[in-house]
């Protein structure tokens, strides 16, 4: 702790700090060095001063006081993780099995219609399709097959404007809507209509319903209006998306043989490299792949993988395309040395049972097999023929073309031409029927889970926040959340150790102004989100869906990474039952560990929890709102409202939750009047302190209370909806909660919120104090509130630098601020940030951008401790490249502001 804060002053535990980068006074001074008393004494009284000024606007104190008042009534309940644990993860089996029963519902359904229904060549049917519903052609008719469709905006998904009665249908542009068998098709998969309502009625928690289709035709449920893109095509073909493929075939190790010896010039390349991209985006991530390229030799085309399988999720595969992309062609093709190779990869995971344990495919792509091959089959792949082999004949030619089918049927295969890049979707997808054969066969319905994806719906209509989606013919994931409090959370993940679900997970990032999908949103590894200070215990027992619990020391970022809280968690896992997910459950050490149970009146409650100043967090899940359409119009508030008066006994609501903001709006209510009091006694020739005050409790209950108009405000997106890191969210506490939850009660946390501009940060707007609320029961500490104040930046100004007039006795004349005796003096915060300076432009930046050579002895000294830490979900831009060969000279300045910007980016303590 640096050595400026006097004793009585580390409570206020800003680690706020006056520091002086040079160390001469004026001529006045007589170019002695500041005594350290001088320092210290300005520091004591700007100290003193700031402390009992957010004391009396925040009414801390009075909070304090309200919540000691009812101490007896309350009760502190230690919280038992793995009781925890268990009861999230039964409640999510219990949702995730009505998932299941509703595709159960849908298979029979389709199976009992496709037996019911005879193939009619010319048969004529009207459908919706969803590209064409409410067109109209010039004359103001519906033009064919684009019949009126309902639409209406709805909330439960994502206001998107759909139609709850009826499905409709999609089809690719490249696909026929009239053709034979896409309308036999989507005839029989009418009867999918009244179960796609039926399950939604059941459990009105679903989204999305679908059916997809061999001929390419997909149902949705509710229906739907799609849009093609900016060229006038639809390119969404239900057959490539990754529910789609899993279901349709089992986990598999496929080995891509790729030829590349100089026949395979030009065109014939440009089809292959295509035919590869397209294998690989029908694999997930259970199952494994590598590549290899032949010419007159065997190479793989990443080295780091020789003679293994890798996962193909979604980073491999696009390391892999980028691999295809950068191949050159030579010398003659040895096939029979390429298949040995890739045999021998299949036969050595078998054995050591690595891998999917399943299918394993070869799939060879070439204009040609010349040499003899067939001893390779017999030594490695006959009689048992358990690796299928695929052929992809390429160009036009015809010459090897028996070969390659006598190479695909004699070791159960396909055999298939691809002539055009156009080609190439069609028949790549032939592999996978070859591969269903045995499920369909054996009338096998096994339930798959999908990896993570973004729902393209909300992609294409660039809703502001999306949730991940997993599919068992629909996604899963209802948005009933129970909150663990500031001090926990929950998180889900994959057998394959990818998150699901976590606070920290971030998919999205801007391009502009639009939010698009970062190229690896869905293989976030568990350990990226959650650093192990130990060799990956908790990854390895959640992959494994071990039920267990282990403590761990952590580092948290906050503010985007500008600081950073040092926290000790336990955590707690289990697996879900009958699915691939794993449950687990954070609790921080300390205050984490204990439940704050107050209890008050419903009428009492009513008439505090009606306060205009009073709001609660919009996006928690108090009543449950989304599903019964006569609730949607409701706010959480009046949901409440109405489920605590008894005038809707329909609405399920949390009862805990419900009765903690109960508790809260009393406990809170009084701070309406003092604040109040304190505005009306600011009088227009008075100073200027704070623009506003405010509370927040763990309940989710906000109260603000403004001491100038709304358009004086410093910061006017503070505590609104825009402002997401001040406000209540569903996956986090408020950044001034957060960061004086963490602290010890009654200390104030200070924070510096600057405006963005089109370069970034521009001058700072406004500081921000908060401390936290505890209640102590029973030798138990629990938080239940932070409140502070948004001060104004020219009062913590004003008061600095009279702080900094003061002498001690003896020192002579003072100076009158620090630019006059050529000093620069700052006062920073526990990270390292300007909170004051002279110069304006400074206020808001890292203190060791600004003066390094200062930061670098403070570090020495021990004032600060450097902190490393990584953001694995971080994008790099594309690097410039300079318009010459060779890169530009950098001149001293530039490097110096290089090495800065490396500094800022290390967090500091």
């Amino acid at each position: 702790m640096p050595c400026c804060l006097r004793p009585s002053l580390r409570k206020t535990a800003v680690i706020l700090c006056l520091l002086l980068s040079s160390t001469y006074l004026s001529p006045a001074w007589g170019q002695a060095k500041i005594p350290l008393e001088t320092v210290k004494l300005w520091a004591d009284t700007f100290g003193g001063d700031l402390y009992d000024t957010v004391t009396k606007y925040s009414g801390s104190l009075l909070l304090q006081k309200k919540y000691k008042d009812v101490e007896p009534s309350l009760r502190i309940q230690e919280v038992d993780g793995l009781e925890l644990v268990r009861k999230f993860s039964e409640d999510m089996e219990t949702m995730l099995r009505r998932k299941v029963e509703a595709v159960k519902n849908l298979v029979e359904a389709a199976e009992e219609a496709d037996l019911n229904h005879e193939f009619n060549e010319s048969l004529v049917f009207d459908y919706y399709n969803a590209a064409l519903v409410n067109e109209r052609d010039a004359s103001g008719e519906h033009v064919e097959l684009g019949a009126e469709f309902v639409l209406e905006p709805n909330a439960h998904f994502s206001n998107l404007m759909v139609n709850t009665s009826l499905s409709s249908v999609q089809l690719p542009t490249n696909v026929y809507n009239k053709d034979p068998d896409i309308l036999n098709g989507v005839y029989m998969s009418e009867a999918l209509n009244p179960v796609f309502v039926e399950n939604f009625q059941r459990d009105p928690t679903l989204t999305w319903q679908y059916f997809g289709s061999s001929t390419g035709f997909f149902r949705i449920y509710p229906g739907i209006k799609w849009t093609p893109d900016e060229n006038g095509v639809i390119t969404f073909d239900c057959r490539n998306r990754g529910w789609y493929i899993q279901a349709a075939t089992s986990p598999k190790d496929v080995v891509i043989v790729v030829d590349t010896s100089g026949s395979m010039k030009g065109l014939r390349m440009a089809i292959a490299k295509h035919t590869i991209a397209t294998i690989l985006d029908t694999l997930g991530e259970n199952d494994f792949v590598n590549i290899i390229a032949y010419n007159d030799y065997v190479h793989y085309l990443e080295p780091c993988f020789k003679g293994i399988l890798v996962q193909a999720d979604r980073d491999n595969r696009e390391h892999f395309k980028h691999l295809v992309n950068e191949l050159m062609v030579k010398g003659v093709g040895a096939v029979g040395q390429a298949l040995r190779e890739a045999f021998h990869i299949l036969k050595q995971f078998q054995e050591a049972r690595q891998g999917s344990l399943c299918n394993q495919a070869i799939m060879l792509i070439t204009d040609g097999a010349m040499e003899d091959y067939k001893p390779v089959f017999e030594k490695y792949n006959w009689p048992d023929r358990k690796v299928r082999v695929f052929t992809y004949l390429i160009g036009r030619e015809v010459t090897f073309a028996d070969h390659l089918k006598w190479i695909a049927c004699n070791n159960k295969g396909y055999y298939t031409q691809i002539s055009t890049l156009a080609d190439a979707q069609e028949n790549v997808m032939e592999y996978l029927h070859v591969l269903s054969r045995p499920m369909v066969i054996n009338h096998d319905h096994d339930i798959i889970w999908t990896e993570a994806y973004m729902d393209s719906k909300l992609v294409t209509a660039q809703a502001q926040s999306m949730m991940l989606l997993t599919t068992v013919a629909m996604p899963v994931f209802s948005k009933k959340n129970e909150t663990l409090g500031v001090h926990g959370y929950a998180f889900l993940n994959t057998n394959n150790g990818y998150i699901l679900s976590h606070p920290d997970l971030r998919p999205l990032y801007k391009e502009g102004k639009k939010l698009k999908p970062k190229p690896n949103y869905n293989s976030v590894d568990l350990s990226e989100v959650e650093w192990e200070d130990r060799a990956e215990i908790l990854r390895t027992a959640m992959i494994n869906g071990e039920t267990g619990s282990l403590s761990m020391d952590v580092k948290v970022p906050l503010d985007k990474g500008k600081r950073v809280l040092f926290l000790t968690n336990d955590y707690f896992f289990t697996g879900i039952s009958d699915t691939p997910f794993s449950l687990g459950v954070v609790l921080s050490q300390g205050h984490g560990e204990y439940l704050l149970l107050g209890n008050t009146s419903v009428e009492e409650g009513l008439h505090d929890l009606l306060h205009p100043d009073l709001t609660l967090a919009s996006d928690w899940i108090y009543c449950i709102t989304d599903i019964d359409p006569d609730h949607r119009k409701l706010s959480q508030l009046e949901a409440m409202v109405r489920f605590l008066t008894g005038e809707d006994p329909d609405l399920e609501c949390d009862k805990e939750l419900v009765q903690e903001v109960l508790f809260d709006a009393v406990v809170t209510a009084p701070m309406e009047a003092y604040w109040t009091a304190l505005a009306l006694n600011i009088s227009e020739e008075s100073e200027r302190v704070a623009d506003m005050a405010f509370l927040g409790t763990r309940a989710g209950l906000l109260r603000s209370s403004l001491f100038v108009g709304s358009e004086k405000l410093s910061d006017k997106k503070f505590l609104t909806a825009e402002d997401k890191a001040s406000v209540f969210t569903m996956d986090h506490f408020p950044l001034w909660y957060r960061q004086a939850a963490e602290q010890p009660a009654g200390s104030f946390v200070f924070n510096l919120g600057s405006a963005e501009g089109p370069e970034g940060p521009d001058e700072p707007v406004v500081v921000t104090a908060s401390t936290a609320v505890a209640v102590t029961v029973d030798k138990k500490t629990a938080i239940a509130a932070a409140v502070g104040i948004q001060l104004r930046l020219d009062f913590l100004q004003r008061r600095f630098w009279a702080a900094v007039r003061q002498c001690s006795a003896g020192d002579g004349p003072c100076p009158k601020s620090c630019r006059e005796s050529d000093l620069d003096c700052f006062i920073i915060d526990n990270n390292g940030f300007i909170l004051i300076s002279e110069r304006s432009r400074e206020m808001g930046r890292f203190l060791g951008e600004v003066d390094g050579a200062l930061m670098t002895q403070l570090l020495s000294t021990g004032a600060f401790s450097q902190v490393t830490m990584y953001d694995y979900q971080a994008m790099c831009k594309p690097p410039s490249h300079h318009h010459s060969a060779a890169r530009p000279l950098v001149s001293p300045i530039s490097a110096l502001l290089t090495a800065t910007r490396w500094l800022v980016n290390e967090l500091l303590l």
